[in-house]
């Protein structure tokens, strides 16, 4: 039936064609188990290259059972991209999701924390405790610069460019940019270097780490979303928080003051301007005051 070679060379493929991150394939590769796990328990004797419409359509149907619509979506764009990657080889001529549509989904917005939200988030750090200068600097770096969790916990001490006031992030596929950095937050860094780090015996794969637990290993994505949520809740805040939450916080505070939407792209590193369109919150009081502001009558 060829599956797991067909699924190893995809892997294979979306790694070093497509340069994305080890997360990310590892959600690619997933999908298509879950369609291939599928034929086996139906018994469904097709193969990544004789399979049809029909088989997907069914299979779509079993897991919409299940899953959750953005979930469904993910499944499906997934499998879209699977099945490109097989007509790209010549192993194909069609698509079968060509004329599958994904699940309409809403629009909803993240939670935004204003300026004086994320100080109080942060005043509630222990910094009494060991971790606590490496958290507040983890929170200071994610918000001032608009990083991504995984940009975050990827920075190395190589990458900080402190004199220049830059620090280079691995973005999403593998691409790097320079991020300025604020003074306050380049001081954070500092002392957690100097006064916690300097006490850490990182292992081998992690010496030029910046960020590392008590056992000198990187951090983990799950790592950071707990010690959010710790802190939200000693703050008392009724919003859902994560590290994206700051990110968005970030990009929306600079809109609000007027920051071109493309150097906001630029600094969140996203390739479209439309995800940044999307991804920034344009509240309507916002876009009056840009009106009245910039309106071709308001002589």
């Amino acid at each position: 039936m060829n599956w797991d070679k067909k699924i190893k060379d995809y892997k294979t493929f979306l790694k070093i064609e497509r340069g994305l991150s080890v997360n990310s394939i590892e959600n690619y590769v997933r999908d298509v188990k879950k369609l291939y796990n599928f034929t086996q328990e139906f018994e469904i004797l097709k193969s990544p290259i004789s399979i049809q419409k029909i088989e997907i359509q069914q299979f779509i149907y079993e897991i919409a059972k299940i899953v959750n619509p953005k979930t469904q979506a993910r499944i499906i764009s997934g499998l879209r991209s699977f099945f490109d990657y097989l007509i790209f080889e010549g192993y194909r001529e069609d698509n079968p999701l060509d004329l599958i549509e994904s699940p309409k989904l809403s629009r909803t917005l993240p939670d935004v924390l204003t300026d004086d939200e994320i100080s109080k988030l942060i005043s509630k750090i222990d910094l009494s405790h060991p971790q606590g200068e490496r958290n507040r600097a983890i929170i200071e770096t994610i918000y001032s610069c608009g990083l991504r969790v995984s940009e975050v916990i990827n920075l190395q001490l190589s990458d900080l460019f402190f004199e220049e006031g830059f620090i280079q992030v691995l973005g999403k596929g593998n691409k790097y940019r320079f991020v300025p950095i604020h003074l306050s937050t380049i001081k954070f860094i500092k002392f957690y270097l100097e006064h916690t780090r300097n006490h850490i015996t990182p292992i081998k794969e992690d010496e030029d780490t910046l960020f590392l637990n008590r056992r000198g290993k990187r951090l983990t994505r799950q790592m950071i979303f707990i010690v959010l949520k710790n802190l939200a809740a000693k703050t008392n805040l009724n919003k859902n928080i994560g590290p994206h939450t700051l990110r968005h916080s970030f990009a929306t505070y600079l809109l609000k003051e007027g920051v071109d939407l493309r150097a906001i792209q630029q600094l969140l590193g996203h390739e479209s301007i439309t995800t940044t369109e999307i991804y920034v919150h344009l509240d309507r009081k916002h876009l009056q005051e840009v009106v009245e502001k910039y309106h071709p009558r308001n002589k």
